[in-house]
């Protein structure tokens, strides 16, 4: 009886320090899979942002959290950029959730990992692999 209590143990202890060959935490709330979502906080009343414009945006950044106050957990960064709509120049996420904006418009939305860096998340960026993300942006204009 007691070789199979420390067989037990041991194999308790084995499973709990190892086994995540996903590098990642699986208890961390960011890696909860999710669905792509978007929500208007404010519609705006400028143009509507459409494939090959440029928009200029400002954004913030948080980490996924189901438990969070409108799913937002850490907070990562904010700031303002220009990209073209539609060429792969930002996470596919960032890109299908800006797309259809008006000018002016503010919106929170949320990227599941598959949308946004998965596996291989901008080296110190603190974002962790697989980590779903939520971001508001504002639209602040478009150009052709």
């Amino acid at each position: 009886m007691t070789q199979f209590v420390l067989a037990l143990i041991i194999a308790l202890v084995a499973s709990a320090c190892g086994g995540d060959s996903g590098g990642g935490n699986p208890n961390d709330p960011s890696q909860v899979s999710i669905q792509f979502s978007t929500v208007d906080l404010v519609v705006g009343t400028g143009a509507t942002a459409a494939n090959g414009n440029t928009a200029t945006v400002a954004y913030s950044l948080w980490l996924y959290n189901p438990a969070g106050a409108d799913n937002k957990g850490t907070f990562k960064e904010s700031g303002t950029f220009s990209f073209r709509l539609g060429s792969g120049g930002v996470i596919p996420g960032f890109d299908q959730g800006v797309n259809g904006m008006r000018v002016g418009g503010k919106r929170r939305i949320n990227v599941p990992s598959n949308l946004a860096y998965g596996a291989q998340p901008p080296q110190g960026s603190g974002i962790p692999v697989n980590a779903a993300l939520v971001f508001e942006v504002e639209l602040q204009s478009l150009t052709q």
